[in-house]
């Protein structure tokens, strides 16, 4: 069976089981998006924050807003937690986790290179959301990221090879 579609195009004939657009997109699954920044020190030491809500530790970053592009994300959230306006560097790391509660969805983040930072001296906290920042050593740093600390090993070789890296938690 086909539908004949008429209005200001010539009749289109749309084959049987045909779905419109709108329809197909809204039953499409969803994901959150997520970007942050791997940011070091002249030393090689990684600057991790510690929100107030979580017992562990993150790089700066956070979740996207509706259609922003994840470059934008990561520029936002690291000037909105650390106080820095950074030029967000070449993508490091895509990872992929599943919907893992309190998160309903799977959740996508991409890690830009943030650079390198002399020290400490210039970064202003967002206070409502962070108790603390530090530089800590890689192994260190990766202990204290807690399960998405996995990420950080590859987001660190990506920098030195100029590859981006995939990372799927499934």
């Amino acid at each position: 069976m086909t539908d004949d579609v008429q209005g200001d195009r010539p009749a289109v004939t749309r084959p049987a089981g045909f779905v419109e657009p709108e329809i197909y997109y809204a039953g499409l699954p969803a994901a959150y998006v997520a970007a942050g920044a791997l940011i070091t020190d002249p030393t090689g030491r990684v600057l991790l924050v510690k929100p107030h809500y979580l017992d562990h530790w993150l790089m700066p970053g956070g979740t996207a807003d509706e259609g922003e592009p994840p470059e934008a994300t990561c520029a936002r959230e690291v000037k909105e937690e650390i106080g820095l306006d950074l030029p967000v560097g070449p993508l490091l790391l895509v990872g992929w986790a599943p919907a893992r509660a309190p998160r309903p969805r799977p959740i996508v983040t991409f890690i830009f290179d943030g650079g390198e930072l002399d020290g400490p001296e210039r970064i202003r906290l967002q206070e409502d959301e962070l108790d603390d920042h530090a530089f800590f050593p890689p192994d260190e740093a990766r202990r204290r990221l807690g399960r998405v600390g996995r990420r950080l090993p590859p987001a660190l070789h990506a920098r030195e090879t100029k590859i981006p890296y995939y990372l799927s938690e499934a």
